[in-house]
């Protein structure tokens, strides 16, 4: 079984930054896949970043160059760093492990981008 606690969120003006913070119960290094899944009102869960147990990154389209995704694995904890927050970034914002033998979720983070 593995907890996430996702931290971070809140409020912020278009074109300012955010670093949010998920908390693992366990030794990320025994995690396949760590990632940040957003859900805006009235829209499905998309996928936003992730990081490999190997180190390896991806992003979905619409944040490359702006989110950047790392780990502190003495922490057991990711990260994931918003630069230019555009108001469509607005959602809440989850942190999601992967395993071999299961999946977790952690509860879930609000940010808001506007003015």
């Amino acid at each position: 079984q593995v907890q996430l606690v996702e931290s971070g969120g809140g409020l912020v003006q278009p074109g300012g930054s955010l670093r949010l913070s998920c908390a693992a119960s366990r030794s990320i290094s025994s995690i396949d896949t760590m990632d940040w899944y957003r859900q805006a009102p009235g829209k499905e869960r998309e996928f936003v970043a992730g990081i490999t147990n190997g180190g390896t990154t991806n992003y979905a389209e619409s944040v490359k160059g702006r989110f950047t995704v790392s780990r502190d694995i003495a922490k057991n904890t990711v990260y994931l760093q918003m630069n230019s927050l555009k108001p469509a970034d607005t959602a809440v914002y989850y942190c999601y492990a992967y395993l071999g033998w299961g999946d977790y979720w952690g509860q879930g983070t609000q940010v808001t981008v506007s003015s």
